[in-house]
């Protein structure tokens, strides 16, 4: 069994590597193909016993108008059951870019009430690069049927609906993930037909600007980077195109104590909803 039976937000790949048989560990594959490009070939590879976390199909509202919606509770649980994730399992994400997709998920199990679950840091670029072994994707091994029950956590979830109170109240911070060319509508954004644009008093913070190449800033950079942003008694929600890189920062600002929440929809629904 695990010696830290809590693990933090983020961990290392040598802490994977050295906790890679515990029997309470799920180490999850949550890799989705990038707006703007496609997975590498590294994707015909993965981290011994992972499964893959599949955000697209299993863990989003697949008949919602609006991509990577976040799923009901009854498709949640069903799903990471279907995982083989009990109550006191350990949970390890990563994704085939670095941190991209597997903050998306990491988000998902925390906003569904499932806490002992961290990011790999530098995902399976890091690993490789440190010349743990991998081993071929062919079949997902099957698991026995877990029992985690979810307890949503309203907390961690921005509607639509509560974007223009949250607009005008000094509270809360808006803060946009997408780069600053599209933010500042300086270039069209990538999916086709949606308008340019940003949401009423929001910020700008590219989440690249929160890695350093694959991995994540340390703490104390990250710090800096919201203090200068926030107040530290604000209430942060992340925006970017589609909820997947917003959950980057959300990641980034649980780790220095900022309270947040990620708006789902994000700039994909809003411009959807607001401009004809």
């Amino acid at each position: 069994m695990l010696k830290h039976k809590a693990i933090e937000n983020i961990v290392s790949v040598k802490w994977l590597h050295n906790n890679l048989q515990d029997e309470n560990l799920i180490i999850f594959d949550a890799t989705i193909s990038k707006v703007v490009d496609d997975i590498s070939a590294l994707s015909k590879i993965k981290i011994p016993g992972a499964q893959f976390f599949d955000i697209k199909k299993k863990f989003s509202n697949t008949e919602a108008p609006f991509p990577n919606t976040i799923p009901s509770v009854k498709q949640f649980e069903e799903n990471i059951q279907a995982l083989g994730v009990n109550s006191n399992s350990v949970i390890v994400i990563y994704d085939k870019h670095g941190i991209y997709s597997s903050a998306r998920a990491w988000w998902l199990l925390k906003t569904f009430g499932f806490n002992n679950v961290a990011v790999l840091d530098g995902g399976l670029p890091e690993w490789n690069a440190k010349g743990f072994i991998t081993e071929a994707i062919k079949t997902y091994n099957k698991v026995e049927k877990g029992n985690f029950k979810v307890k949503y956590n309203l907390n961690n979830f921005v509607a639509f609906s509560s974007l223009s109170a949250i607009s005008k109240d000094n509270d809360f911070k808006i803060i946009d993930a997408r780069s600053s060319d599209r933010f500042q509508c300086i270039v069209a954004e990538p999916r086709k037909g949606l308008k340019s644009g940003t949401i009423p008093s929001s910020i700008n913070l590219p989440f690249s600007k929160v890695l350093n190449g694959n991995r994540l800033k340390p703490k104390a950079e990250l710090k800096i980077i919201f203090n200068a942003l926030a107040k530290e008694n604000q209430h942060l929600v992340f925006s970017c195109g589609s909820g997947i890189t917003a959950s980057i920062l959300a990641l980034a600002a649980t780790i220095v104590g900022y309270k947040n929440s990620v708006y789902d929809g994000s700039w994909t629904e809003y411009a959807s909803l607001t401009i004809a």
